[in-house]
């Protein structure tokens, strides 16, 4: 007879998930404080509509919250600075444009549990998953570091699941070129 482990409360699920989509939310912004209020609201707006859901629904349902949170912050942020940039000669880089490194076929290892684990440079994984464009770096953190399936990581990020599994393939082809280079001698900080 084997025995199951007792199910996590609310509390011990806040504390295990508010961490991790912190360095997720950093990620995706940049900011640190600004990713501690998203990450916040989320939490509390999980708790004030889906705390009564059973528990093996709470990951999937947070990080739908959690990526909406982020995704308004980037578009307030995109009409700020469509404001400023009328006060500026800057011009905002565009996020989906092709990056001839997802081109790159290679035989590297293509498990990312490895692939992180072979990471001499923690600051090194960021550095690069921090310069992903948003739908791979969701896609990556969602599959690989929280161990969502394909079908629940697409319905948290509200895409067809080859959407997610073509997003986490150059998610992985970047992240595996970097940390090779890096691991040749390529890298210079």
């Amino acid at each position: 007879m084997s025995t199951r482990p007792a199910p996590l409360t609310i509390q011990q699920w806040l504390k295990e998930i508010g961490r991790r989509a912190l360095v997720m939310t950093e990620l995706a912004t940049n900011f640190h404080h600004q990713s501690q209020d998203i990450v916040q609201d989320s939490l509390l707006s999980f708790i004030n509509h889906y705390s009564d859901k059973p528990s093996e629904q709470w990951t999937p349902l947070f990080y739908g919250i959690l990526r909406n949170q982020i995704t308004d912050w980037k578009r307030k942020q995109a009409r700020r600075s469509k404001w400023l940039t009328w006060f500026s000669s800057h011009t905002i880089d565009d996020e989906d444009e092709i990056n001839p490194f997802e081109q790159i076929a290679n035989s590297y290892e293509d498990n990312p549990a490895q692939l992180l684990a072979n990471a001499s440079d923690i600051k090194l994984v960021q550095q690069v998953l921090s310069t992903l464009p948003e739908r791979q770096q969701q896609a990556f953190l969602l599959r690989a570091w929280e161990g969502l399936d394909i079908q629940t990581t697409s319905q948290i990020m509200g895409c067809s699941e080859s959407s997610v599994k073509t997003h986490y393939s150059r998610a992985l082809s970047i992240l595996r070129s970097a940390l090779n280079q890096a691991n040749v001698g390529g890298e210079t900080s």
